[in-house]
């Protein structure tokens, strides 16, 4: 099958979240799997020189913006066997920075339009184009306006893959018009509760709507997930599914890590107790023989951070050390400030993304906490498996997915069901009880450590629904 993945980012050329995660491995492993399958992005400031140079220019035309018509060049390259074209217009992309400016809505109308007329001018017509979050949830829409009937176009597929419904592309009804130039007939496939809503015509048009975690898929029917577009999704979930996202087991591999202190495996851990060690005595809490618990996140309330908060003494009393990595909101900064000044020895934190000190938090802590309000997929849990960390999440979204209670038979982490701080130090405790019996724990570390999350399995799920769409089994 021939598939265009069209996304925002990418690995590893540009990335702010889990988007350029997926782009940048769910391509490669569909590739392994006898496929062809390429990648469309834009061509930001902001990718290293060292991939630029590797990029080869193929040519240029121009893309209608409403009644614009703007400059677009195409440049290729290819990474682990995955061709990827880089969509070229110094006006809107040659920024520092990927999202986040004033013209946003104008940007992403510009890459959506270019990605099908882009079609032109290159040696692939796609079968499927998986449009991945409201930065492409245009593809869909233009298909349908303008190119369904074109000659080559006929026989196109579009999937929409929702990472994260609380971004949407919500902007005023003038933007019809003035920017995307469908036709006013064909305004209401994107008039949504009185704005222009863009991931709501990606749900309108798409042949397929899929999201990143199976749980998630029937979360989003539900207000309290759907940021305000359940009533559509519910009325399209004949063609909504999940699947689970993987991660690069390659790149987390803690048998060949070159940013860990000493390498282990399920059957020789001893590296991990290193692991241990060293980034205790790198953060300043060494000493004692207290369990660690890691968090790496970004500090807001729908991380769950506000439950930790409420309860992170209690934490602290059950004999735990905090080794703590993010960035967010200023009350959580200055509140895992003043715990890392008051428990100086317990608790070390740093604010910001050090990719480094993650991984090293990754292999030496003994928990990871995630005690997400809402988790679309997360990847942080699987990479602490990967690493024998155990997670401590609660239940929602790819957390309930992925994890299951030690309680349980097969369990792989500690897991709670509603959101309740206390709930969540139930957890926390029962975690600290398991480690307190060694031979078990060390059972569940092994365990841990065997749990399969890589994108070979993922892939094949998306391959089946492209094939159902295709019609080639």
């Amino acid at each position: 099958m021939r598939i265009l993945y069209a996304a925002s980012e990418a690995l590893p050329f540009a990335a702010s979240g889990g988007l350029a995660d997926v782009a940048g491995s769910l391509p490669s492993a569909i590739v392994k799997a006898g496929h062809d399958c390429r990648v469309v992005m834009p061509l930001y400031k902001n990718i290293k020189p060292d991939l630029r140079a590797s990029m080869t220019y193929i040519t240029n035309f121009t893309v209608d913006v409403s009644w614009r018509k703007q400059y677009c060049g195409i440049l290729t390259s290819i990474v682990n066997g995955v061709t990827y074209y880089f969509l070229d217009n110094e006006y809107y992309f040659g920024r520092d920075g990927l999202y986040g400016f004033y013209d946003d809505a104008e940007r992403f109308v510009f890459f959506s339009r270019a990605i099908l007329e882009m079609l032109k001018h290159i040696d692939f017509m796609p079968q499927i184009i998986n449009a991945n979050d409201w930065q492409t949830a245009l593809v869909p829409v233009y298909y349908d306006v303008f190119y369904r009937y074109q000659p080559e176009y006929e026989n196109i597929k579009t999937v929409f893959t929702i990472h994260n419904i609380q971004y949407q592309g919500k902007y005023g009804l003038e933007l019809i018009k003035e920017v995307i130039g469908i036709p006013t007939y064909h305004s209401s496939l994107l008039e949504y509760d009185g704005c222009v809503n863009m991931m709501k015509g990606a749900i309108e048009c798409a042949d397929k709507i899929t999201t990143v975690s199976p749980s998630y898929a029937w979360e989003i029917l539900d207000p309290w997930f759907s940021h305000g577009l359940d009533r559509i999704l519910v009325k399209k979930q004949y063609k909504l599914c999940g699947f689970l996202n993987g991660i690069d087991t390659d790149n987390y591999n803690p048998e060949t890590d070159p940013f860990i202190p000493a390498n282990f495996s399920a059957s020789d851990k001893k590296g991990k107790s290193i692991c241990k060690q060293k980034l205790l005595e790198e953060l300043g809490l060494a000493g004692g023989n207290e369990p660690v618990i890691g968090i790496v996140t970004r500090f807001v309330s729908h991380k769950g951070i506000d439950l930790i908060k409420h309860v992170f003494e209690d934490i602290l009393a059950l004999g735990y050390k905090f080794a703590i990595l993010g960035s967010g909101e200023k009350i959580y900064e200055d509140f895992f400030n003043e715990m890392s000044w008051r428990y100086r020895d317990r608790v070390s934190v740093t604010l910001g993304f050090v990719p480094e000190l993650a991984r090293k938090i990754y292999a030496g802590a003994d928990m990871f906490l995630m005690p997400s309000q809402s988790e679309p997929c997360g990847l942080a849990q699987m990479v602490a498996l990967r690493y024998g960390t155990i997670p401590i999440v609660r239940e929602t979204g790819g957390l309930r997915d992925s994890i299951k209670d030690a309680g349980e038979k097969g369990g792989n982490g500690f897991t709670f069901k509603s959101y309740n701080a206390h709930d969540m130090l139930d957890a926390c405790r029962r975690a600290k009880e398991y480690y307190d019996k060694r031979m078990q724990w060390g059972k569940l570390v092994s365990h841990a450590m065997r749990q399969d999350f890589s994108w070979g399995h993922s892939a094949e799920l998306y391959l089946g629904l492209y094939r159902e769409l295709t019609g080639e089994y």
